[in-house]
């Protein structure tokens, strides 16, 4: 009696199945890659949580939220004109937690912000104490 082995599979089976083999393997070191991209970025920058973000209703995406990262912003006072930079933390405060507009970006130093409250409320006493003066606030 002729002594029966199992028959091989076919040539391009196999090669189907290395193929398959190959760009598995090279779909985990893509994985990996990108995994170690984002430690990298993480590492080095504060990283957007959308969830966290006020609510908008634009079609748009901001830039640091398609990035995912914050960057520091140099930018002028439009009161005194001086350089400063919106740090990234700063701007994670404003967008998270303040829950601050997401197309808003810094346009006065902190000084001048202050000094602007308060005129502001100094403004407004004035103009609270004007009315009741006439008698029209309780």
């Amino acid at each position: 009696m002729k002594d029966r082995t199992p028959a091989r599979p076919p040539v391009l089976e196999r090669r189907r199945l290395k193929r398959g083999a190959r760009e598995a393997k090279a779909a985990r070191e893509q994985a990996r890659d990108r995994r170690e991209a984002l430690r990298d970025i993480a590492n080095r920058h504060l990283l957007v949580n959308p969830a966290n973000l006020g609510p908008n209703n634009s079609y748009g995406v901001p830039e640091f939220v398609q990035r995912g990262y914050y960057v520091d912003i140099p930018f002028h006072c439009k009161s005194c004109g001086i350089a400063q930079v919106w740090t990234e933390r700063q701007q994670k405060w404003w967008y998270e937690s303040a829950k601050g507009d997401v197309w808003a970006v810094a346009v006065m130093c902190r000084p001048c912000r202050r000094r602007e409250r308060a005129r502001r409320a100094e403004a407004r006493e004035t103009h609270l104490s004007g009315l009741s003066a006439k008698g029209k606030v309780q």
